[in-house]
C-alpha cells in the first residue's frame, strides 16, 4: 500500500512540474475508492452542505458535520493526506475560537491540514493557526462562504483591478504561513502568474492548467449531483443516470414479482421443513 503523501513531497511535486491529483470525498466508502485509485490528496469539503444535506449553499455546515465526515473519510483512505474544510463562522469571530476548530480537525478526525476562505482579511487567522502547528490551505478567488459579497457564485479575476486584488491575496495568504493555496473560479493566466511566483503549492479549482495540481468535487465528477454543474466540471462518468435506472428496474420486477427469486431466499435446513409443515399446517 502506497505511503501517505506528507507536506515536503508535495513541495517537491511543486519543483519537478508533478501534478497533484485532490479531490473532495465526504464518506467512508468514497474515501475507499479515492485510495485505491491514488488520490494525493482528499478534502472534506463543506460542499458537503449541498452534496450531501442539499443546502442551498456551505453557509449552514456547522463544525460538527465536517468532523463526522473526516472521520468517516479518514477511515476509509488512513494512507491519503486529508484536509478538514473549515466551515462559516467556525474562524472569522475570533482568533481563539479559530484556532479551537482548527485544532478539532487534528485530534477528533485524524485530518493532515485544514482550508479555510479568504485572502487579506483572514491573515490573522492564519498565522494563529500556523503558529499552533497546524498545516493551512488557502483558499482565494470564488470563496462560498462570502459569495454574498462576491455578487454570487461568479469568477473572480476577470478586470485588471479584481486580479490585482486575487494576486495580492495569494501573497497574503503565502506570507502568513499558508503551506498550500488552492485558487477557485479564476482566468487561468491569472492562476499561472500566482502558481510561478508563489514558493508554496498551488492548487486549482477551475483555474486553468497551469497549476501545481486539480481539485474538482467528487459529486461533480461522477455526476451524482444535479442541481447544477459548474463550467470547470468534466464528468467522468454519470452516477445518477446507473442508480435511477437500477432503482426502476428494481421498482418494476417487485411490482411484477419478479424479485426476489428463489435465489435470493434462505431455505431451511435439510429435514427441517418436513417438521415446520407439519406442525404449522
Amino acid at each position: 500500500m502506497a505511503k501517505k503523501k506528507m507536506i515536503h513531497e508535495f513541495m517537491r511535486m511543486k519543483q519537478d512540474g508533478e501534478k497533484i491529483t485532490f479531490l473532495t470525498a465526504y464518506d467512508f466508502p468514497t474515501a475507499q475508492f479515492a485510495e485505491t485509485a491514488g488520490l494525493d490528496m482528499l478534502l472534506v469539503g463543506d460542499s458537503l452542505g449541498m452534496c450531501v444535506y442539499g443546502y442551498f449553499g456551505t453557509v449552514p455546515v456547522v463544525m460538527d458535520q465536517c468532523i463526522y465526515h473526516c472521520e468517516a473519510v479518514r477511515r476509509g483512505a488512513p494512507n491519503t493526506f486529508i484536509v478538514g474544510d473549515m466551515p462559516f463562522m467556525s474562524y472569522q469571530s475570533a482568533l481563539e475560537k479559530a484556532v479551537e476548530n482548527a485544532g478539532r480537525f487534528l485530534k477528533e478526525a485524524g485530518c493532515d491540514a485544514i482550508k479555510l476562505e479568504g485572502g487579506v482579511r483572514v491573515v490573522p487567522q492564519i498565522k494563529a493557526i500556523v503558529e499552533a502547528g497546524i498545516l493551512v490551505m488557502g483558499h482565494i478567488g470564488l470563496t462560498p462562504q462570502s459569495s454574498g459579497q462576491l455578487g454570487g457564485h461568479k469568477a473572480q479575476g476577470r478586470t485588471l483591478e479584481t486580479a490585482s486584488i486575487v494576486i495580492q491575496d495569494a501573497f497574503a495568504v503565502q506570507k502568513a504561513g499558508a503551506q498550500m493555496i488552492l485558487l477557485e473560479a479564476i482566468p487561468p493566466e491569472v492562476a499561472a502568474y500566482i502558481a510561478q511566483k508563489l514558493s508554496i503549492p498551488v492548487l486549482s479549482i477551475g483555474a486553468g492548467p497551469d497549476c501545481d495540481g486539480q481539485l474538482l468535487i467528487v459529486s461533480d465528477m461522477i455526476g451524482q449531483f444535479q442541481a447544477f454543474t459548474p463550467k470547470f466540471v468534466k464528468k467522468y462518468c454519470n452516477v445518477a443516470e446507473v442508480v435511477t435506472n437500477a432503482m426502476k428496474e428494481y421498482v418494476a420486477e417487485v411490482k411484477a414479482g419478479k424479485f426476489p427469486e428463489d435465489d435470493h431466499c434462505y431455505h431451511m435446513i435439510s429435514g427441517e421443513k418436513e417438521k415446520f409443515d407439519a406442525e404449522f399446517k
